[in-house]
């Protein structure tokens, strides 16, 4: 699959039923040697999405279970 068909996407917690935010808006850590995504890296934001407030979220590749039609699905009960 590629980068652009995942894109615009909401990724959601399933263990917590949060909704973490859309993929369009987020950064990827890739692997240099193999170019595989290892993360994504979600921006916290304030004031309406303007501006990036603090601490960013982490989700790591191994985390997604499920990605639909509109919606990525992640399990996992902690972020780094």
């Amino acid at each position: 699959m590629r980068f652009k068909e995942m894109s615009d996407k909401e990724i959601i917690n399933v263990n917590e039923g949060t909704r973490l935010g859309i993929l369009g808006q987020t950064d990827l850590e890739i692997d240099e040697k193999s170019g595989q995504i290892e993360s994504f890296i979600i921006p916290n934001y304030k004031w309406f999405g303007l501006v990036k407030e603090g601490d960013e979220t982490k989700i790591p590749w191994k985390s997604i279970k499920k990605i639909g039609e509109d919606m990525i699905m992640i399990e996992t009960n902690h972020f780094g």
